[in-house]
């Protein structure tokens, strides 16, 4: 049974740094895209960052470009998620999903993306 679940989330001043971690298990091979995906209240989903699964391709959309760092350990099956200068409006829950893309300047993820179950992030003073 493939599973992902998410950890490192929590409280953190404006300017502040996190890492987020994904942990995969049950999965037959490390050929898959993994990424980082976010939802605030009353918004929708947004994809953040995805990695490919030759650790190198990596895509941000350009609201974090310069302050998130996407990484994947395929030994340890975990992706990362390492945030920096944190703001207010990065608050929201933090998923990651296999089966992630990038088009026309936006992440999604294929209707055949694993989902872990999220991991709330809160920027506040």
């Amino acid at each position: 049974q493939v599973q992902l679940v998410e950890s490192g989330g929590g409280l953190v001043q404006p300017g502040g740094s996190l890492r987020l971690s994904c942990a995969a298990s049950g999965f037959t091979s490390d050929y898959y895209a993994i990424g980082w995906f976010r939802q605030a209240p009353g918004t929708e989903r947004e994809g953040v960052s995805c990695i490919g699964s030759n650790e190198k391709s990596t895509y941000y959309v350009d609201s974090v470009k310069g302050r998130f760092t996407i990484s994947r350990d395929n030994a340890k099956k975990t992706a990362y998620l390492q945030m920096t200068s944190l703001k207010p409006e990065d608050t929201a829950v933090y998923y990651c999903a296999t089966d992630c893309y990038y088009r026309d300047y936006s992440i999604a993820a294929f209707k055949s993306a694993s989902w872990g179950q999220g991991t709330q992030v809160t920027v506040s003073s």
